[in-house]
């Protein structure tokens, strides 16, 4: 048991800024790949990133690992979890379509 439970709601907003800081880190070395340019310190970019999301949630890194643990020993609510992030994008994605005209 982590020595602080997160609610399925809180790991929905946590994983879903999880996704967004892979996806930003991602996006940078494909551009910095295109552009030929000298590699950046990513481990210190991401922990930097990492490091504000914990303090944004008032978490530390070791209760984020644990309670990853804890969900991931229990695929039922992972996987609800999981899908609420996948459809918090989707939705995300629809109303960007739709504020575009498309």
């Amino acid at each position: 048991m982590p020595e602080r439970l997160l609610s399925q709601a809180e790991m929905i907003d946590i994983l879903s800024d999880v996704q967004i800081i892979e996806a930003d880190i991602n996006y940078q070395k494909t551009k910095e790949r295109e552009a030929e340019e000298a590699p950046k310190d990513y481990k210190g970019l991401t922990q930097s990133y990492y490091d504000q999301l914990f303090e944004h949630y008032g978490i530390t890194d070791s209760i984020y690992s644990q309670n990853i643990r804890y969900y991931t020993e229990r695929p039922e609510q992972l996987e609800v979890i999981m899908d609420s992030v996948m459809q918090r994008f989707v939705r995300l994605q629809s109303g960007m379509k739709n504020e575009g005209g498309e």
